[in-house]
């Protein structure tokens, strides 16, 4: 059974997404961020990113440093609609999750299916060992 990444205190990453998500609601607006999951398992780090309405190459997937950064841009209906409700996002998203270990960025992975992205990043094998 995988292990679920919890984080107890705000890290320096979860301070600088705060910042960066107050900032996007007054200078970048058009920049969202999907639901987005992450965990693991005893060889890989798992990250689900929530996102229906896209196809495999709509999504630029970079990894420095431990951050994996995933983003694109979701298309709007190009018809003109008079919303009664509106909570669908369209346009340019971003999500970057820490990954807590390196991994083996050779055999990583991605599959979009039935509105899900999902990241499989193995665990270099040395860091294999360390979860319990």
């Amino acid at each position: 059974m995988p292990t679920v990444i919890r984080k107890s205190s705000a890290t320096l990453l979860d301070t600088r997404r705060e910042v960066l998500h107050a900032v996007s609601w007054q200078v970048r607006s058009h920049v969202w961020s999907p639901p987005t999951d992450e965990y693991e398992n005893e060889e890989t780090y798992v990250v689900l990113v929530e996102i229906a309405g896209m196809r495999d190459d709509d999504f630029e997937i970079s990894l420095e440093n431990n951050i994996l950064l995933v983003s694109g841009t979701r298309p709007d209906f190009l018809e003109r609609r008079a919303y009664q409700q509106m909570e669908i996002r369209f346009g340019k998203f971003e999500t970057s999750v820490h990954l807590p270990g390196p991994v083996d960025i050779e055999q990583a992975r991605a599959e979009y299916q039935d509105g899900f992205l999902t990241i499989i990043l193995p665990k270099e094998i040395s860091d294999r060992n360390k979860v319990e």
